[in-house]
């Protein structure tokens, strides 16, 4: 079997994807833009052969990259980058390749495009936020006045929530206009609720071989508008509500052999149309796994391997992996640049050592979301998760 991995380098930890692949036997060809010299060692040791391009961004150097591994190994049966950014391009490479293992150009649409991910929803009767594209002022304000204020706005093809608005009132919503970028947004009902997300690991017959929960106290909207520091946690069970809604998601999109990561609303006060408090909501569909190093964190929640589990997916079409019960919260705190915090580095050291499984600066491009200190600790309740939090980013 031979597998393409795009730009394997990062997040940096994703080589641990290319090492489980090879240790099944697949042979693991990577196209990235870095210098083969600086790639870390481990993912040196996982690659059969390194294809430099000299930007990513080029699509024909991709392709070329693409044909000439097609000619040197035969054909190639995935192409991946796990990574947002790369989304279109991989689905493009597979349609070029006629690359069945992966979703390709005439369906990307549906898992990129914030409006289309909509139908999808409504089609498969998920409950989902009423949404609009904003097209006019005057158009916005029809939809305000049948949902009321407040309103969220964003691209309709984005990451991360960069460029997305809490509009509160006309003035604001003018003054949004008013500055209007020139791409597609998209408009949508404020929903009262706590932000978390199902991630899965998905077999050929779009059946979970892995499942997992994630805990996002603070929008990342929040985060990056707001200048706030980012704490979530993985959680050690998957309530059963989000369960089977993130399970009737996954088929409704029709994705099958990928690690997704589905966001969800779980309602704090009754909302008619959409549900009652506990409920949840369908926000957005991310067909990757979630960013940074939340898949580390699912592995020190679960005790498992989530590389090897996709690993295992990919080469058998099964989980090998068996499932362990020794279940944890795993928890990250980042501090940001030109934040003051009450306690130093030492002294978190000195209280949560024992606990503490990551800790590193984080690359630059992911300080305005994570920060760019990063403190991940595993422990056992969530009084525990509570006190961490505080005591590193007080």
């Amino acid at each position: 079997m031979n597998f393409i991995f795009i730009s394997p380098n990062f997040p940096h930890t994703y080589w641990n994807f290319c090492d489980r692949l090879r240790r099944n036997g697949v042979n693991v060809l990577g196209i990235g833009d870095a210098p083969y010299d600086g790639l870390e060692e481990g993912l040196k040791a996982s690659l059969t052969e390194y294809y430099k391009v000299d930007s990513l961004e080029d699509y024909d150097q991709v392709f070329r990259a693409v044909a000439f591994f097609s000619f040197k190994y035969g054909k190639i049966d995935w192409i991946e980058s796990l990574n947002e950014y790369w989304l279109e391009q991989d689905a493009r490479l597979r349609t070029d390749f006629n690359i069945t293992t992966g979703i390709r150009a005439d369906r990307i649409g549906f898992i990129k495009e914030k409006s289309l991910m909509k139908k999808l929803y409504l089609e498969a009767g998920i409950p989902t936020a009423r949404q609009s594209p904003v097209t006019t002022p005057e158009a916005a304000r029809a939809f305000v006045k049948t949902v009321g204020y407040p309103v969220i706005v964003k691209p309709d093809i984005g990451v991360g929530a960069a460029n997305t608005w809490k509009l509160e009132n006309d003035e604001q919503l003018a003054a949004f206009f008013g500055a209007l970028p020139a791409i597609p947004y998209v408009m949508e009902e404020f929903v009262k609720g706590e932000l978390c997300s199902y991630e899965a690991i998905l077999d050929s017959g779009c059946e979970p071989l892995f499942e997992n929960m994630t805990m996002w106290p603070t929008p990342i909207m929040n985060i990056v508008n707001d200048d706030l520091d980012l704490q979530y946690y993985t959680c050690p069970q998957v309530p059963k509500k989000l369960r089977d809604l993130g399970r009737r998601t996954s088929k409704a999109f029709g994705v099958d052999r990928r690690f997704v990561h589905l966001e969800f609303f779980r309602l704090t006060e009754d909302r008619p149309g959409l549900g009652g408090v506990g409920d949840y909501v369908g926000l957005e569909v991310n067909m990757r796994p979630p960013g940074g190093y939340t898949p580390d964190m699912m592995n020190y929640a679960h005790s498992t391997d989530v590389y090897q589990i996709y690993a295992d997916m990919a080469a058998f079409d099964e989980r090998r992996l068996p499932a362990s019960e020794d279940r944890y919260y795993c928890v990250y705190a980042g501090r940001k640049e030109g934040h003051t915090y009450r306690r130093t580095h030492e002294e978190i050291m000195a209280r949560y050592g024992g606990d503490m499984v990551m800790q590193e600066e984080m690359p630059e491009v992911n300080w305005p979301q994570m920060g760019r200190f990063m403190y991940t600790a595993r422990l056992r309740t969530m009084a525990e998760v509570r006190r961490f939090i505080a005591y590193v980013q007080s």
